[in-house]
């Protein structure tokens, strides 16, 4: 603590110091007219055009970016200089920048953010550089980044970053850092965008129109999930952070919009691992005049076209694993993958049988847990593992689905997939339950569990069952968890290494 004080007082003093020789250290404007990337590119062209000026320059051009490497030669200097689109180095001379301009560069410190007019050019050791002519001192860095050792490779050039940044929570806590000194944790970021752009231009495509529901919600319901309680003081009455977007999505189905998505924000009260956080982003889609079946195909069709469009083609890394997605994807009955994996027959199990399996694994959260959950947890930890290439998990229990139809031939199951890839639950839907007298008996069966203990139990929506008895008609819908599926594309192996700011425990 003491050497970081010490630094900080120096910088500080460097402050007052350029204060003093009229230099603003934190500026209203620059205009940058290239970023490093395209200078390197304009003066590349030249050179094999063989349209460089005398001496061996390029073009002039202004620049602004951070400040990451310094060497220092007695009337020269190096630096690097860091924007959105890479690095390039700069080179100062005493005899260019004059004696005040030159001498003033004693002020600077690697995080600056420094705006540089020159030329460029190629130095004896091959590396395209910038000559600086005039400089301008954007922001002052009052604390040091926490920069690594950077080496450049001798046969490509490229700059290799030692992290000095390791410490994974100090990271989350601090993304401005992580982001400022880690160009590979942006690159997720970017592709974090593009994937959520992707999945609004399919939808687009598909005739699907976006809408908005609230998140703040007199009643919470959709999944099975804890909500966040608050308080509306005008109001005087609880309200509830949404668990999920299907019963208001749905409700715009009764209402004529017959294809219709959000892409929002769901807050559930939960534990925290590295597949969960309790903010987190959904996507949800429901379309009327189609079922589970229809919905199979438009999921394929959709990860196949995010894919191509994020990686160029239909394969993907993640971790150990190549996954590819070519349909038409497995399909896995869920009743008989856990039969298979308990040896007997999982709907002949009674409820006591689930349970004492399930303890006897040291399955955890099973106070108050009814036959879906029981079933859903044998599953999540005897099947799911093994579900590496992408897998729909088909025709779940009727406990576990309460939201769902039955399947047609045989009521004890629904009309339901899950699609599995790299052994994780990434796209969930149904054959909407569109009987509000069905919808009825399940809720009220939801809330006899709640009675029991199950705190993650629907509670009677009284409201959505009124918008079912104007008429819903059949309707396919599809929830998928978007951070997930970016992990997946992103090859991360925590999704809070995709959430810019994930909710982390108090730091002591």
């Amino acid at each position: 603590m003491e050497d970081l004080n010490q630094v900080l007082r120096v910088r500080r003093e460097k402050l007052a110091a350029l204060s003093e020789r009229g230099i603003e250290p934190f500026a209203y404007n620059f205009t940058r007219t290239a970023t490093s990337a395209e200078v390197r590119g304009s003066f590349e062209d030249a050179e094999r055009a063989g349209r460089l000026e005398e001496g061996g320059y390029g073009g002039r051009a202004a620049l602004g970016g951070r400040i990451v490497a310094w060497r220092s030669h007695g009337k020269s200097a190096f630096a690097n200089l860091e924007d959105a689109a890479g690095r390039i180095q700069l080179y100062f001379r005493k005899d260019v920048l004059g004696e005040a301009g030159f001498g003033d560069l004693d002020l600077l410190d690697l995080g600056d953010w420094l705006g540089v007019e020159g030329t460029a050019f190629r130095t004896r050791m091959g590396e395209v550089t910038v000559r600086v002519d005039s400089w301008t001192l954007l922001a002052k860095s009052l604390r040091p980044l926490p920069f690594g050792k950077v080496e450049v490779a001798p046969d490509t050039g490229e700059h290799i970053v030692h992290s000095g940044f390791a410490d994974t929570e100090a990271r989350y806590r601090q993304r401005y850092a992580d982001l400022a000194v880690h160009p590979e944790v942006r690159n997720v970021f970017r592709t974090r965008a593009r994937v959520i752009s992707e999945l609004r231009r399919f939808l687009d495509d598909e005739g699907f129109l976006e809408v908005e529901t609230p998140a703040l919600q007199p009643l919470y319901g959709g999944a099975s999930a804890r909500p966040f309680l608050t308080r509306h003081n005008a109001l005087d009455r609880t309200m509830y952070l949404r668990i999920a977007d299907e019963l208001y999505l749905k409700r715009l189905i009764v209402g004529g919009l017959d294809r219709v998505y959000e892409i929002s924000k769901d807050f559930r009260n939960e534990g925290i691992d590295r597949f969960h956080n309790p903010e987190f982003t959904m996507l949800e889609w429901y379309q009327a005049f189609s079922d589970y079946e229809d919905q199979m195909e438009l999921v394929e069709r959709l990860v196949v076209q995010v894919v191509e469009r994020v990686h160029g083609s239909r394969a993907f890394r993640f971790g150990e694993h190549e996954i590819r997605v070519d349909p038409p994807f497995g399909r896995l009955r869920l009743v008989d993958a856990l039969s298979a994996a308990l040896a007997q027959d999982v709907l002949s199990l009674t409820d006591r049988e689930l349970r004492e399996r399930a303890q006897a694994m040291s399955l955890p959260d099973l106070d108050g847990a009814g036959r879906g959950k029981l079933i859903d947890k044998l599953f999540g930890a005897l099947v799911e593992p093994e579900l590496v290439q992408p897998t729909f998990v088909i025709d779940h229990p009727k406990e576990l689905s309460p939201l769902a139809k039955p399947k047609r031939g045989e009521p004890r199951l629904t009309e339901r997939f899950e699609l599995y890839m790299a052994g994780t639950e990434v796209f969930n839907a149904f054959s909407e339950l569109n009987d509000p007298v069905d919808q009825r008996e399940r809720f009220e069966a939801q809330a006899e569990l709640r009675a029991a203990g199950d705190e993650e139990a629907q509670a009677i929506d009284e409201d959505y069952i009124r918008a079912l008895e104007y008429g819903m008609p059949p309707t396919g819908g599809v929830g998928m968890g978007v951070d997930r599926f970016v992990m997946l594309l992103a090859n991360q192996a925590s999704i809070r290494d995709v959430i810019l700011f994930p909710i982390l425990r108090t730091d002591e």
